[in-house]
């Protein structure tokens, strides 16, 4: 009997393509989480790698470590909620972008396509400039994005009869992202500029320094909840990918899975986005290499390209920390690496995208 062929019981094989992909994103996870025990080592107060691992076993197990107490907080009460955040959100913004591009057909779409970073910025600015709370400003930013899209979904329902749904979806998404973009800047301009104007500059230009132990509940959740569809549908992501004519007469309900899509992305988008502020480049770039490492299959490409966005934040947030005597922002430092990268997969990709 020759690989992924049925047995005599009704068994199936794993082909050696299956067995490869197991094991190459086993090897990858195996990274991932060395790369999470370098980073809650790494910072102003280094901690040795084996600590790390004591201390967390200690956590793990309930039990109190034999290391001093001020290794325990800055590993667990620190870094560890900054870590956590890290791969959430690259694991988040990096699935909705291969989501989008995968939907839409086009290698330039973003999570924010649809206005969902402009109106989570939105909503999480106009906290700020009403001094709202920490968790009240994460709040009106997680609906600020909702409701950008739910604005551009009820636009595309009312004047798609005659055009294509897809193309409307994009252009509602850039009016709408316009007209919040706009409200951002009159917000701006009207803030206190000795109070409210620094807190605004320095969220629009992302940041996880602020992330703390109970701020993870209210990211995870709508990540894990949005992820759930994105894994359920992944099969039927393949067949929207050939077009809306040909997966119609493959049997697939282009506008429910669409929607429902189009709804789980956003979800994550703006979870990650009420949490770490205007994030840049994970969604557009990590796609890009993810499909060159496994190709366009979306089952494939969907845990490659949560893996590689939970590595790059990763990296990234480590860098903005330690590059300077003062932290980084997030923004930068991802258009300062992202752009160069994605002229460089421009360059090297001949072929067309797929």
């Amino acid at each position: 009997m020759s690989p992924g062929e049925a047995a005599a019981d009704g068994s199936v094989s794993p082909s050696p393509r299956t067995r490869g992909g197991i094991g190459a994103f086993t090897a990858a996870s195996v990274a991932l989480c060395l790369l999470a025990v370098l980073a809650l080592a790494v910072g102003k107060f280094p901690v040795h790698p084996l600590d790390v691992a004591r201390v967390l076993a200690s956590a793990v197990l309930g039990m109190p470590s034999d290391l001093a107490p001020a290794i325990d907080t800055v590993v667990l009460q620190v870094r560890l909620p900054r870590v956590a955040s890290a791969l959430l959100v690259g694991a988040a913004l990096a699935a909705a972008g291969c989501t989008y591009q995968a939907l839409f057909r086009n290698p330039l779409v973003s999570p924010d396509i649809l206005g969902v970073s402009s109106g989570a910025a939105f909503g999480a600015v106009l906290g700020i400039f009403l001094s709202l709370p920490v968790a009240a400003i994460q709040g009106l930013g997680f609906a600020g994005g909702i409701a950008a899209v739910a604005a551009v979904l009820a636009i595309t329902r009312a004047v798609r009869s005659s055009h294509d749904a897809a193309l409307v979806l994009v252009l509602a998404g850039v009016v709408v992202g316009s007209l919040l973009g706009a409200g951002v800047s009159l917000l701006t301009w009207l803030a206190d500029p000795y109070d409210q104007l620094p807190a605004i500059a320095f969220w629009l230009l992302g940041s996880l320094a602020s992330v703390k132990a109970p701020d993870l509940a209210s990211l995870a959740l709508p990540v894990l909840v949005g992820l759930v569809p994105l894994a359920l549908l992944r099969w039927r992501v393949n067949l929207m990918s050939l077009g809306e004519e040909e997966a119609r007469a493959l049997g697939v309900e282009t506008g429910r899975i669409r929607a429902a899509l189009i709804v789980a992305a956003t979800l994550m988008t703006a979870a990650a986005v009420s949490q770490a502020g205007v994030v840049g480049w994970v969604g557009l770039v990590v796609p890009h290499l993810a499909r060159m490492l496994v190709g366009p299959d979306f089952v494939r490409l969907l845990p490659a390209s949560a893996l590689l966005g939970a590595a790059y934040l990763l990296g990234v947030d480590t860098a903005a920390r330690m590059l300077g005597a003062t932290e980084i922002p997030l923004g930068v430092l991802n258009a300062a690496l992202g752009a160069p990268f994605f002229l460089w997969l421009l360059a090297r990709t001949r072929r067309p995208w797929t």
